[in-house]
């Protein structure tokens, strides 16, 4: 039976997603409700599959893909011979013709299009294939054939196929449409939520920015941002951005092209009230049809709205905000220390002195130990709390309770001693205190954390970027709950050291290739999450003592103070194996498709430690002109040679104020008889940080914050009034901190209008 090739927007429902893939069916469904979509029609999946079958090269295609995705020669192969099978084969007569018909019924003489992929898989809520395939801008003429098969190819990119490999989709049962749009040639652009996309909230949220709306969507360019209140029409607040870029057609050979905004544009707002109330009335026509809150991409050109593709917020958190009621109060305080981690938890008491006693730990249990090491992870994710006789804000501890958010004290002292194996106790994480008994919540309010979160993360609402902190892969999912901007910082070692061995013991005992595997697959889990948003990596810097509580470690050099000796980019520098798999480890996730992961390298002191960490980059076959990558500023020395290190051609400097801290003001934070000297609010501080910002912005290198006291809200204010790009903060601290971004950047907003 003859399937139809093409179907037009107006023709298309939400139940053809079979056939038209989910962006398809939504921009059918918005066209039949009156609302302002641009013109075009749907190249169907069932021509896809038509093209690879009446060709005969399904069987050969589907062979080709049917690969071990762990080793990357053959996934590379695998894409490259899929692509050619593709792109190689002729696309039939009858196909062509009825494309470039439905293609010459559009407006105009050869008008430019938008042709986007759209999977018949993209929308299942067990597995996202969001950003695997392609999307061309600004095609014209016979151009649109060529674009149609290499959307149709794009399905078996190195990523795509790793993918479907790890959901245990079969590649001979997905599909993918083909949207040809009539391209709407943006003055302005952005995105808007028709309620708040946290709280559900009645308040239309807009993100704008100058030309198409890739920049904004891609997360490319800081939008200008504005709140509305929809039931008083108030305008609640509006943050102008630097918008540092824009992406338009070029007049002359019709390709889009990303170029620099210059002048005043740069600072100016991009919509006015009318536009901005415009916007939200028809957001609130879109909701209306589809009777859920939307996440709605948009368009203005020539004055008139646009609406280019909407789908249902998954950020909403049903969840009462109220505290939760105590049936019973637990007895005095019985121990305590720091309050490293938030939140109020009751359990049984398993008291951990050595590895060997882990598998005691079960759901719901409160781990008592002198410290945590990395290779307790698995443990501490089962329990409801964590208690530590050593450590502070910044031990393991401390950190990965954050991350997983598990409420944790630590500091205690005599911990291991005071309580005892299967004692119920409750701790309080925000005061830093443990007692006696239980705190039980009402039934009603035993939820678990996994349940209580977002499940997608929330856009950004600032102009200067908030991104978070990352120290496990297992933190991923909660981290991207936050509505970060991305990953100011995730920590290699941690994925090292799980392994409870050193990474020369760990070669030694399983081969590079593991260790190299070890790595992507921290590295993904994170990257994937994310996707698009940036994900930087920092190469391996931990401290030997740290190494020689591993397997392995009797190897490690005894140093007097391991803070200032063998760690960094200087380690990696005199170790180049090791670290050349770490950075083989990175280029291979290129290759799988993350090209959101950036690199960055810790504890440099100078431009020749800069040369030689890109040499390295180079050696393995990274691009250090595509990618990006960047140095750590830890160390007075960094400071005062940054400006030679920007001519090195680093995209980003990124504080690391912990050690920055301590090493202008020799005080170490973890000495408790200097610990109260150490404060990263200190003048010189911030004067170090204050200067690297300022040159970094005449060299055009961004400059970011991922150390402790990017969580502290006048290190926050500081940053802000000196132009710091972004902002890593702890998980438990990303909404704080964009909050406390915001009111800042409208007060100097204000004050400038003032």
């Amino acid at each position: 039976m003859y399937l139809m090739a093409v179907r037009w927007l107006e023709d298309i429902r939400a139940d053809d997603i079979g056939s038209v893939g989910g962006k398809g069916a939504s921009l059918g469904e918005m066209t039949d409700a009156g609302l302002p979509v641009p013109p075009g029609f749907v190249v169907t999946a069932d021509t896809y599959r038509s093209f690879i079958e009446d060709t005969g090269i399904d069987q050969e295609l589907f062979a080709a893909v049917d690969v071990e995705t762990e080793d990357s020669a053959a996934l590379a192969e695998a894409a490259s011979r899929a692509e050619e099978l593709i792109l190689g084969t002729e696309m039939p007569e009858h196909i062509r013709e009825e494309i470039m018909t439905a293609y010459a019924d559009l407006e105009g003489e050869e008008p430019f299009v938008a042709v986007r992929s759209s999977g018949t898989a993209e929308d299942l809520p067990e597995a996202s294939f969001a950003g695997q395939q392609e999307t061309y801008l600004n095609i014209q003429g016979e151009e649109l054939l060529d674009r149609v098969q290499r959307a149709w190819a794009s399905l078996f990119t190195q990523r795509a196929i790793y993918y479907r490999e790890q959901q245990g989709f079969a590649h001979d049962a997905v599909d993918i449409a083909v949207v040809v749009q009539q391209m709407v040639d943006a003055d302005k652009s952005g995105v808007l939520f028709t309620s708040h996309p946290s709280t559900g909230a009645p308040q239309t949220i807009i993100e704008a920015a100058w030309g198409l709306g890739e920049a904004v969507v891609s997360g490319s360019v800081s939008p200008d941002n504005y709140h509305v209140d929809r039931e008083s029409r108030e305008i609640e607040s509006v943050t102008v951005a630097e918008k540092k870029i824009e992406m338009v057609r070029d007049e002359e050979t019709g390709e889009t092209v990303t170029r620099s905004i210059e002048g005043d544009r740069r600072d100016t707002q991009v919509l006015t009230e009318a536009e901005i109330h415009e916007l939200v009335e028809m957001g609130e026509r879109v909701e209306d049809h589809y009777e859920t809150p939307q996440d709605v991409e948009w368009a203005i050109m020539n004055g008139t709205v646009y609406m280019l593709q909407s789908r249902p917020i998954t950020t909403i958190d049903d969840t009462s905000s109220d505290d939760a009621e105590v049936e019973g109060a637990g007895g005095e305080d019985i121990l305590s220390g720091l309050g490293a981690s938030p939140g109020i938890t009751s359990g049984a008491v398993r008291i951990i002195r050595k590895l060997d006693e882990l598998d005691k730990v079960s759901e719901g249990d409160i781990i008592v130990t002198p410290m945590t090491t990395p290779d307790m992870v698995p443990a501490m994710k089962r329990a409801s709390g964590i208690i530590t006789e050593e450590g502070g804000m910044t031990s393991h501890a401390a950190i990965v309770s954050r991350e997983l958010g598990v409420p944790a004290v630590v500091g205690t002292g005599g911990a291991t001693e005071i309580l005892r194996d299967g004692q119920i106790i409750t701790i309080d994480g925000e005061r830093g205190a443990v007692r006696e008994g239980r705190d039980t919540p009402k039934e009603s309010e035993r939820e678990p954390i996994e349940e209580a979160r977002p499940k997608a993360p929330v856009k950004p609402m600032t102009a200067t970027e908030v991104k978070v902190n990352i120290s496990i892969p297992e933190a991923a999912e909660r981290a991207a709950a936050t509505g970060a901007d991305g990953v100011g910082l995730l920590r290699m070692e941690h994925m090292i050291m799980g392994t409870n061995k050193t990474p020369k013991r760990y070669i030694d005992d399983h081969g590079a290739k593991a260790y190299r595997d070890e790595i992507v697959d921290g590295i993904r889990t994170v990257a994937e999450e994310f996707y698009p948003r940036p994900v930087r990596v920092r190469t391996l810097d931990a401290p030997t003592d740290e190494f020689r509580q591993l397997e392995g470690g009797n190897d490690e050099p005894s140093e007097h103070n391991p803070m200032l000796g063998y760690r960094g980019i200087r380690r990696s520098l005199n170790e180049p194996e090791i670290f050349e798999h770490e950075l083989a480890a990175i280029k291979h996730l290129y290759e799988l498709g993350y090209d959101n992961v950036e690199i960055m390298f810790p504890l440099v002191n100078d431009a020749e430690d800069v040369r030689r960490a890109r040499d390295r980059l180079e050696s393995v076959g990274i691009d250090t002109t595509k990618r990006e990558w960047g140095v750590m500023i830890e160390t007075p020395a960094s400071v005062m040679t940054i400006e030679e290190m920007a001519a090195e051609g680093i995209d980003f400097a990124s504080f690391g104020t912990n050690d920055l801290t301590q090493y202008t003001l020799a005080v170490d934070r973890n000495n408790e008889r200097v610990s109260d000297r150490f404060d990263e609010l200190h003048p010189g501080v911030l004067k170090l940080i204050g200067r690297t910002i300022e040159i970094c912005r005449e060299h055009d290198v961004d400059t970011s914050i991922c150390g402790q006291a990017g969580s502290k809200p006048e290190m926050v204010e500081f940053l802000v009034e000196e132009g710091i790009s972004s902002i890593s903060a702890n998980i438990d601290a990303v909404r704080d901190v964009q909050h406390e971004v915001k009111r800042t950047e409208q007060r100097l907003l204000l004050d400038s209008v003032r």
